[in-house]
This record gives C-alpha cells, sequence and structure tokens, in this order.
C-alpha cells in the first residue's frame, strides 16, 4: 500500500493555515492534528482550545499497529474517518449510539450505547464528538475499571453537560485529545482522528495490512 497522499486543494489549505497560525508551542504532531482541525472548521479558536495527555501519539500508534476497535458516539464521526480508515488502517469501527439495546430510564442511547462498548471493547479507541452524555458515560466506565482506553478523542460539542463531560476525562490518566469548552463536533473529533491515524501510518505503516492488499 503507498503512503497516505493528501489532495492538492488540502495541501493548499494547509498551507494557507501555516501562513496565518502564528507563534505557537505545539510539537509537529500536535500541529498535525490542529492544522486538521482548524482546516475541518476554518476556526482557530482551535489553537486554544486543544489539549493533549499521555502521548496518545504513542498510544494510538500502537493501538492502531494491533488492528484495535475503534468505538465512536454518532455515526458522522464514523463516516467522517471512513475514507482514511480505507487507504490506511482498516480497522474495525463500531458506532454506540447504534447498538439495539433497550436505555435504562433516564439514560440516552449514546450513553447507554457507549457503557456497552465500553464494556465489550475495553482497550479499544474513543472517539466522541457529538454526545457529552457518551462521554461522561465512558468517563465513568473507566473509573469502574470497565475498560481502560488505548487512546480518548473528547470532543462533544453543546451547552448541557458539554464542560462537564470534558473535565471529567481531563482528570482521567488515559491518554486523550480533548476541545476545551462548548465547541467541538462530529467533524472536529473524525479530524482528529484522521490525523492521528495519517500521522502513525506515515511514521510505520503496518505490515500486516500492507500484505492483505
Amino acid at each position: 500500500m503507498p503512503a497516505y497522499s493528501e489532495h492538492p486543494i488540502t495541501q493548499a489549505s494547509f498551507q494557507q493555515i501555516d501562513q496565518e497560525i502564528g507563534p505557537h508551542r505545539f510539537t509537529p504532531a500536535e500541529y498535525g492534528v490542529l492544522r486538521r482541525v482548524i482546516h475541518t472548521t476554518a476556526d482557530f479558536e482551535f489553537k486554544q482550545l486543544i489539549r493533549f495527555r499521555g502521548d496518545p501519539f504513542a498510544a494510538a500508534q500502537v493501538a492502531l499497529s494491533l488492528q484495535a476497535q475503534i468505538v465512536t458516539d454518532v455515526s458522522m464521526v464514523a463516516a467522517g474517518v471512513g475514507t482514511v480508515l480505507a487507504k490506511t488502517w482498516r480497522s474495525p469501527i463500531v458506532v454506540a449510539v447504534q447498538r439495539d439495546l433497550p436505555c435504562l430510564p433516564g439514560e440516552t442511547r449514546s450513553a447507554h450505547g457507549m457503557r456497552q462498548c465500553a464494556r465489550e471493547y475495553q482497550q479499544a479507541i474513543f472517539a466522541i464528538g457529538n454526545a457529552p452524555t457518551a462521554l461522561l458515560a465512558l468517563c465513568e466506565s473507566i473509573v469502574a475499571g470497565d475498560c481502560q482506553p488505548a487512546l480518548v478523542i473528547g470532543a462533544p460539542v453543546g451547552f448541557i453537560n458539554v464542560v462537564e463531560s470534558k473535565q471529567a476525562l481531563a482528570a482521567l490518566a488515559v491518554p486523550h485529545i480533548l476541545v476545551a469548552g462548548r465547541k467541538g463536533g462530529s467533524a472536529v473529533a473524525a479530524a482528529i482522528l484522521n490525523a492521528l491515524m495519517i500521522g502513525a501510518w506515515q511514521v510505520s505503516p503496518a505490515e500486516s495490512v500492507r500484505g492483505e492488499a
């Protein structure tokens, strides 16, 4: 399988972002994530909002090379990573809200589905870009010892429980990337995961995957 290549328009957009980003202290890997988020949103405020903890890049490299399960909260995140996933790691992916399970009283489908996924895929990569209740459920599962994720991407968007869910993630030692405050969204979570997958692929394409091509 050949090295991952960006579309010329994407390359031109990245160059424009490089010209406008201004001084920063991000590592090259961190900046690669930030730049893809800005490319997706056209919003430079993410420069102040994105947070990295626990070397998520090394965690992603190991998990992807092992074909770890990817769990997203909603289908839009899964759709947003489909093209990159098909060109690189081909990891299995599941959507929490699509789990056909009865919810507990007062619990959202995304939260209930995320609890089920946390128990079933204990060392998965979790990417949450829509539902803060899903991120809260995942954090509670981690604290309870039900799972030990390889990596968590926390970027739900909105007003209710959004900041609280991100604060819960920030308090955990699990490797993670989060977007502070109310901003985020499925496209942002997908952009972060795409950046991680591409970055890891460029460092060390999986020999097993390449052999299947």
